[in-house]
């Protein structure tokens, strides 16, 4: 693992790191992806990259729609909390949305709620492009917004970005999470014109936060313009950075994907860094317990 360029000190949350335990969900997802991330991933893996980042808080991101996933992400995040100067983890976990009864009883447990800043679904996955769209994801949906939760919305174009779009309309109390900023088509000039058509509609929207992460797997990995893009449209207090470790240009390698995208950052103004780096997720993934 090569490691990552020096950079100026000043803390990070990395708002989006991934673990998973082949022994504690299927993850089916894994089947299609790069052979190399075909295998257990644990922190130690990133720890002394991060660290040399700046990285101070680390939220750990689901990898799969089940309870025994986020389980598994927040026993990892007791654990490593703490350590070799990682100071607070946290966890954007799942619930069964589609059951409102079932969301219900999951946010009033303190076990399944321990360390929960947000709620993720992989939407990309499902074969109905509608789920967020469905009466009772919606019941829960207002249940997150009364809890004070986020809900991360993955990889959503072009699937999914109206959607982002509407679902922030419908329910004001909700903070929509943007992930990697919707997954732009970079390179591709056609798809990237429909691409800045729909951020643009989403970051009207007050209540959308957007991730500056995973760009460097997002077609040609040419992220400066997009990063650019989403500052001018949200403006640094709507804008937070992730790593998106170990899914990489080079998997598992930091410096191939955070480092470059984190400096390409601090090359802004001191108080945009300072907002986009640390301060815009300690506003808003907020620990439930």
């Amino acid at each position: 693992m090569s490691d990552p360029a020096p950079q100026p000190a000043g803390p990070v949350t990395d708002t989006h790191l991934h673990l998973w335990d082949l022994a504690a969900s299927p993850y089916a997802w894994l089947a299609g992806a790069p052979a190399a991330l075909r295998r257990t991933v644990r922190f130690d893996e990133a720890s002394k990259d991060l660290r040399a980042l700046g990285v101070t808080r680390v939220i750990l991101v689901q990898a799969d729609d089940t309870a025994q996933d986020t389980a598994h992400l927040q026993r990892t995040a007791r654990e490593i909390e703490g350590q070799g100067g990682i100071a607070r983890v946290d966890v954007v976990g799942w619930l069964p949305l589609r059951d409102p009864a079932a969301t219900a009883a999951a946010l009033a447990d303190p076990a399944r709620t321990e360390r929960l800043v947000g709620v993720r679904h992989l939407v990309h996955d499902e074969p109905d492009p509608g789920f967020l769209d469905e009466p009772a994801v919606a019941q829960s949906l207002e249940l997150l917004a009364a809890a004070g939760l986020t809900l991360d919305v993955p990889d959503a174009f072009p699937r999914h970005m109206e959607q982002v779009a509407r679902i922030a309309q419908r329910h004001p109390g909700l903070t929509v999470v943007l992930d990697h900023l919707g997954k732009p088509p970079l390179g591709e000039a056609e798809a990237m014109e429909r691409w800045r058509d729909q951020l643009t509609g989403i970051s009207r929207c007050p209540n959308v936060v957007a991730k500056v992460s995973g760009l460097a797997t997002s077609g040609d990995g040419d992220f400066a313009e997009a990063a650019d893009l989403a500052l001018e449209l949200f403006g640094a207090e709507r804008l937070m950075v992730g790593s998106d470790w170990p899914i990489a240009p080079e998997p598992f390698t930091v410096g191939s994907g955070f480092a470059p995208l984190l400096a390409h950052i601090r090359a802004w103004d001191v108080r945009i860094v300072a907002a986009v780096t640390h301060g815009t997720a300690e506003r808003v993934y907020r620990r439930l317990r």
